[in-house]
């Protein structure tokens, strides 16, 4: 896990030194979707330039911090309509992710979540990162975290 943890801190590091060597990018930190309980000591999102780094999402009931009842399927479901709202509330769609990194507490549960994310997209489904976690966030099944993009930032 460790592994996969260095990997993606060295993506996040690219990817900043990558966008601040191209480019000097406004940044913004967005809390308007409701999703979360405002008081969580970070950010729904934040936008670099046309790209919105989406924190991670559980299957919490909107504005709460309580987990949905029902299985992984449940909270795959309710996990995805948290990012789907996030997305909304700064003007994007699911159509607009281009990356997600997917924590499930148990591997075993791949399939399942599988079922539930396809229905949140069509082909071409964004890229994707997937591991096994242990202890996620009020003892969730999974965590997902996106990356989107704007294709349209000019766009009122």
């Amino acid at each position: 896990m460790r592994k996969h943890l260095r990997t993606l801190a060295a993506s996040v590091v690219l990817a900043t030194t990558t966008l601040s060597s191209s480019y000097a990018a406004e940044v913004e930190f967005l809390n308007a979707s409701g999703a979360l309980p405002a008081n969580l000591p970070f950010s729904d999102a934040v936008r670099v330039g046309n790209l919105y780094f989406l924190s991670g999402q559980l299957g919490v009931k909107p504005g709460t911090m309580e987990l949905v009842q029902g299985g992984m399927e449940a909270e795959a479901r309710q996990t995805m309509e948290n990012i789907a709202t996030v997305l909304k509330a700064n003007g994007l769609a699911m159509s607009d992710i281009v990356k997600c990194t997917v924590m499930l507490a148990d591997m075993a549960d791949w399939g399942a979540f599988n079922e539930v994310y396809r229905s949140f997209f069509t082909p071409p489904y964004p890229a994707r990162s997937a591991f096994g976690a242990t202890g996620l966030g009020l003892g969730a099944r999974a965590e997902v975290e996106c990356i989107a993009a704007d294709r349209d930032p000019t766009a009122p």
